[in-house]
């Protein structure tokens, strides 16, 4: 509630950790956790799930969310089934092993030509508001990461509307650590000053929506881009 009195336009609820590292929860802790937030939640706002399952996907559209935040790019039948939308995040590996090694040839070429595939299918099946999410982080290195906001262009004439989540990421950890000149990377809850450069670049190189923790600062950014 609080998130939607910053501005926010979606509440995005996940029962799983997808960051670096996290090992997976049960269906039945996930629903626990997730089912009660989406009910409450869903006579206020548009609710996203962050789900990887079809079991929690469904359960989650019955309580009232109408997007899938899917990082297994993998749920467009349940999308198309319920009728809700759908958001394609490209994701190399699995979230506790994604960020051991990750590798590309080039990475723009094959997020690119992964979200084209996974939305032209989506499409075809008859999903009606289809998302793409090129992943920051998941599955990437630094170089990775930059690359792709570097060229997020390229996502966009996808022809797909695109959703960009950069906010704490380790990446800005790392880039803000450089700017002080200091080794270890700023912890996430000091992050605020990239997050908020990350995302105006998104939202200028044509991102549509971010996914952002520190939502009125977003926000006032967002409108400052669009003026």
């Amino acid at each position: 509630l609080e998130l939607l009195a910053e501005g926010a336009d979606v509440v995005d609820v996940g029962g799983e950790s997808t960051r670096p590292g996290a090992q997976p929860v049960s269906a039945e802790e996930e629903l626990r956790r997730v089912v009660p937030v989406v009910e409450a939640l869903a006579a206020h706002a548009r609710v996203s799930v962050d789900a990887r399952t079809r079991e929690v996907a469904r359960a989650a559209v019955a309580a009232g969310a109408t997007l899938l935040n899917d990082v297994s790019a993998s749920l467009w039948p349940v999308a198309a089934e319920l009728g809700v939308g759908w958001v394609a995040v490209h994701m190399q590996g699995e979230p506790g092993t994604m960020q051991a090694a990750p590798h590309y040839d080039d990475v723009v070429v094959e997020v690119c030509a992964f979200l084209a595939e996974r939305a032209e299918l989506a499409r075809a099946a008859g999903v009606e508001e289809i998302w793409v999410d090129p992943g920051i982080g998941f599955g990437k290195a630094l170089g990775h990461n930059l690359d792709l906001l570097a060229h997020l262009d390229r996502v966009v004439a996808l022809g797909w509307p695109v959703l960009v989540g950069t906010s704490r990421k380790a990446t800005l950890g790392r880039l803000l650590a450089d700017s002080d000149g200091v080794a270890e990377p700023v912890p996430p809850d000091d992050r605020l000053a990239g997050s908020i450069a990350s995302e105006v670049w998104a939202m200028h190189r044509g991102a549509a929506m971010v996914r952002a923790h520190d939502v009125r600062a977003a926000v006032q950014a967002s409108r400052v881009v669009a003026a």
